[in-house]
């Protein structure tokens, strides 16, 4: 039996120009991580990222963490599959209106706003949800169908990666669009389903499944476990909580 371990990457930078870089805070998550599963002893015989900035950040910062407090983890080095990369959030928001393609209709949007972070966090709801809905699929680089399929594409190369390493535990660092997506699926949930999960992931959240695999199972089952596990993030307090 093999468990796979989702976590969503550490804070990013919402709301910044580059979106996909790692906050200080999203690397003290990671490390957060990282320290517990030292302290635990828990054995990761395998890392895995997507190729974006942000997930390869915040393992880099979990294993500097969990290779300081762990000696016999001293040779992991992460593998990367790019289809756990998250969707394009900049073409999901352009989509849903034009004039976001620039800075400055962007910022037009929500400059009257009392609270510009919270209407953007509004704004990019809407969104999503029009992404989600199905009923402008041709208009998107990378529709939620055919992101939902790169992701179940990725969940089987992973599955197939621990099986050729004979890795008992791998640690996974993607986006919550990925997680949700594998998690919806498991459930055998809608996309509707899939986007309410996103929602409530946690940066460093940890999801996992269980891959059981015999000589019967073609393909391996697949089981989910636990949803978003975040019990590291409170050693230093709640502050650490964060969803972007």
């Amino acid at each position: 039996m093999t468990t796979l371990l989702f976590a969503r990457h550490g804070q990013a930078s919402f709301g910044q120009r580059n979106y996909d870089q790692l906050s200080e805070l999203g690397a003290k998550q990671a490390a957060c991580l990282g320290s517990q599963y030292a302290k635990a002893q828990r054995k990761i015989d395998a890392i895995v990222t997507g190729s974006l900035s942000r997930q390869q950040d915040s393992a880099t910062h979990f294993l500097s963490a969990y290779q300081a407090g762990y000696p016999d983890a001293a040779q992991l080095q992460p593998t990367l599959i790019e289809g756990f990369n998250e969707f394009n959030h900049t073409d999901v928001f352009v989509k849903y209106n034009p004039e976001f393609s620039t800075e400055v209709g962007l910022l037009t949007a929500i400059a009257s706003a009392p609270v510009p972070k919270v209407r953007l966090a509004e704004l990019f709801n809407e969104a999503m949800l029009r992404w989600h809905s199905g009923d402008h699929d041709e208009e998107y680089l990378e529709s939620w169908p055919q992101f939902n399929q790169r992701v179940q594409q990725a969940l089987q190369h992973v599955v197939e990666l621990t099986q050729h390493k004979q890795a008992n535990t791998a640690l996974i660092f993607t986006s919550g669009g990925v997680i949700a997506a594998i998690t919806a699926h498991l459930l055998g949930q809608s996309s509707a389903n899939a986007y309410s999960i996103n929602r409530s992931l946690i940066n460093t959240g940890v999801t996992s499944v269980v891959v059981k695999s015999t000589p019967s199972d073609t393909p391996p089952k697949l089981r989910l476990l636990s949803l978003n596990e975040h019990s590291h993030l409170y050693q230093q307090g709640q502050d650490l909580l964060t969803w972007h």
